[in-house]
């Protein structure tokens, strides 16, 4: 008498985060023959609906799970009886040779399994069974991974690891034979395939009644997912799936307009409480909503930045006094292309190729703007015209451009080309007060930069401004950087926002590059107020020099040379700061030496301090240089100059060489301080 060998057959491990299924339809009925791989039962999990195929060849002779339920990945759903002799009917019967006619095993396929329409391929990982080891029924046999997940692979059958057909770090397609398992003695063929019998029937259960709708409690989750992103009413998709349940398959046919089998009219959706009515989409509208439902599958991050605004306000004053009507969003537009040009990589897209992952690099910048338009029936929309290629304009054609679009938007006269191309956006939400915001990144783009409202910190807006300005508190603008994580680098992202704010700050000529195109000349801005002048504004001496008819230029170079031993000092003074406590002498630096720059006491005693413009005390250069090294070169070490605003820098001066915040300290707090190092 042949030996009989059952595999079973379990719901598929799907991924990490799916620890159920449900379900559909039973393709074999028990007593049918079934091959290797051949689909026996369709499955749904909220992940993906897919088939399981028959682990071995073999009869179905059992099946342990009915349509519509739901059960824990690894359950049984039913057997196979490998070459058996299962419930069979009358008819022909046809054998198969064992492959093996000593006795040994039927060998057993493993196959790289299918986890999910999208995955198409996968990587061995480890083997965790070697050739000649036993294995039991689901035993753990090999790692693979895959680009949605790492999984293992269990054994279909118990028996002996026969053979290893696919190595470690190997990448092969799903269904590729990984090894085969020798699971037992040769049996019979499976007989012929019966005629079909009802499972209801068989078991005495009535059989389910048509269903009269689908609607989402009659589709499967992957089905009511993907109808629920692209704005489908699932009740009107009518289902070819088992008992009329909708399936993916029903959803991408609606969405392509083949729209599967005929439904019946979808009942009216029931009135709320307060008789709510729902409104088609259109236009614009509509296809903002499906650009939000895609947009959920980019995977996104932003930086934040605050931006100070008062350069980017001076000029905007100077140039709107010029009969110039420029808004902060044109020079904010236009620093965003200047760094884009130097950073291409914010422009970048992702896209995918037969499945494979791509970087699309685009030839320049096209830059979307957000525009809020207003209909004429009261209902506001969203809508986003694109300067093509903004990198090739000069200023006056981006602004003109600029106007054109933003007009052509708000008057609905713009083509639909206009709307299409952009690879990164701006948007201005803080026009109605928006302080910060993390917008929607559209397919296709790499980054979305939003600006929000211009105000001083919270705290200060109740401040007088001359306080403002004697604390250095400065009006500020919240910039975000929303950009595609899948090609794009937070440190890029953080390094886009700092070459932005670098611009608005009036950095690399910006705005002297700007004000010459718009042929409006460039004045010296005004102080800011910060405190008493320093050295880093060109504010006019309150000496007035003796008018001898010439010059006088050893005094002249001697000024400058003063003026450069005081940058040296307030740059590199560190380097000659007394920091360590056992006393060892610092590095120091020649530039901090007056013989470098030769000048002699006589010519400092001959050159006025404020000439200078520092705040350390003295009436000539000879008496503020002591307090100058000191204040530098001390027990405390600054280094202040890599700042990059300027009305931070020219406080910060102002504060260490006046000495404001070095107090003396009184005898108590010397002595609490010396048992505090004492303990230490």
């Amino acid at each position: 008498m042949a030996t009989r060998t059952t595999v079973e057959i379990t719901m598929p491990q799907m991924g990490e985060s799916v620890t159920e299924g449900t379900i559909l339809e039973w393709r074999k009925q028990v007593g049918d023959p079934v091959d290797q791989d051949e689909a026996l039962v369709d499955v749904s999990t909220d992940k993906v609906d897919t088939e399981v195929p028959a682990p071995v060849a073999g009869t179905l002779t059992k099946v342990l799970v009915q349509p519509d339920e739901t059960v824990p990945v690894g359950t049984v759903l039913g057997e196979i009886e490998v070459n058996g002799e299962g419930p069979r009917s009358e008819g022909p019967q046809s054998t198969v040779d064992s492959p093996q006619g000593d006795g040994s095993g039927d060998l057993v396929d493993v196959d790289f399994p299918q986890m999910g329409d999208s995955v198409t391929e996968g990587t061995v990982l480890e083997w965790l069974k070697q050739v000649g080891d036993p294995v039991a029924l689901e035993e753990g046999l090999v790692e693979i991974s895959t680009d949605k997940v790492d999984a293992e692979v269990p054994s279909p059958a118990a028996g002996t690891l026969a053979e290893i057909l696919v190595q470690a770090d190997e990448t092969v397609p799903t269904g590729t034979v990984l090894c085969r398992i020798a699971a037992g003695p040769g049996a019979a063929a499976p007989a012929p395939k019966p005629p079909p019998a009802d499972t209801a029937a068989l078991e005495g259960r009535p059989a389910p009644a048509p269903t009269a709708g689908n609607g989402a409690e009659n589709a499967t989750p992957v089905a009511a997912r993907m109808a629920s992103a692209h704005g489908l009413d699932v009740a009107a998709i009518h289902g070819s799936g088992p008992r009329g349940r909708v399936t993916k398959d029903d959803v991408e046919a609606a969405l392509s307009g083949n729209g599967a089998t005929a439904a019946a009219p979808a009942p009216a959706p029931p009135a709320s409480p307060d008789d709510a009515t729902a409104k088609p989409m259109r236009g614009p509208a509509a296809t903002l909503a499906r650009f939000m439902n895609e947009s959920r599958s980019i995977p996104t991050a932003t930086s934040f930045r605050s931006v100070t605004v008062d350069a980017l306000d001076a000029r905007r004053k100077a140039l709107k006094g010029a009969g110039k009507r420029l808004s902060f969003t044109h020079l904010i537009a236009w620093a965003i292309v200047e760094a884009a040009r130097e950073m291409p990589v914010m422009a970048h897209a992702y896209a995918e190729v037969d499945g494979k992952p791509q970087r699309v690099e685009p030839a320049g910048v096209s830059l979307g703007l957000a525009v809020d338009v207003e209909r004429k029936d009261g209902t506001r929309s969203l809508v986003v015209p694109v300067i093509q290629r903004a990198d090739t304009l000069g200023f006056n054609s981006f602004v003109a451009r600029y106007d054109e679009l933003v007009a052509g938007a708000r008057d609905n006269t713009l083509p639909p080309e206009a709307y299409q191309g952009a690879n990164i956006t701006l948007t201005n939400p803080g026009g109605i007060g928006t302080v910060a915001s993390v917008p929607r990144l559209m397919p296709g783009q790499g980054t979305i930069v939003a600006t929000g409202a211009i105000g001083y910190p919270p705290g200060f807006a109740a401040v007088a401004p001359d306080k403002l300005e004697e604390l250095g508190v400065q009006k500020v603008m919240t910039m975000t950087s929303t950009y595609d994580h899948r090609v794009i680098q937070g440190a890029e992202s953080g390094a886009f926002l700092r070459k932005i704010d670098q611009l608005l700050q009036g950095e690399d000529g910006f705005y002297e590059s700007l004000f010459g195109a718009l042929q409006v000349p460039l004045d010296a801005p005004q102080r800011d107020g910060a405190g008493p002048v320093t050295a880093a504004e060109p504010a006019p001496s309150q000496v007035t020099p003796a008018l001898t008819g010439a010059p006088d230029e050893a005094l002249l170079q001697a000024v400058q040379a003063a003026t450069s031993l005081v940058k040296a000092h307030r740059m590199h003074g560190h380097l000659a700061a007394r920091l360590d406590p056992l006393g060892s002498a610092p590095e120091g630096d020649p530039a901090l030496d007056p013989e470098t720059v030769h000048l002699t006491p006589e010519l400092m005693r001959s050159i006025p301090a404020s000439v200078l413009r520092v705040a350390v005390p003295g009436e000539t250069f000879a008496d503020a240089l002591p307090h100058l090294q000191e204040t530098y070169c001390g027990t405390i070490a600054y280094e202040i100059e890599h700042i990059s605003d300027h009305r931070q820098r020219v406080w910060l001066r102002q504060t260490i060489e006046s000495g404001a915040h070095r107090e003396p300290l009184s005898p108590e707090e010397k002595r609490q301080l010396l048992e505090r190092l004492s303990q230490v």
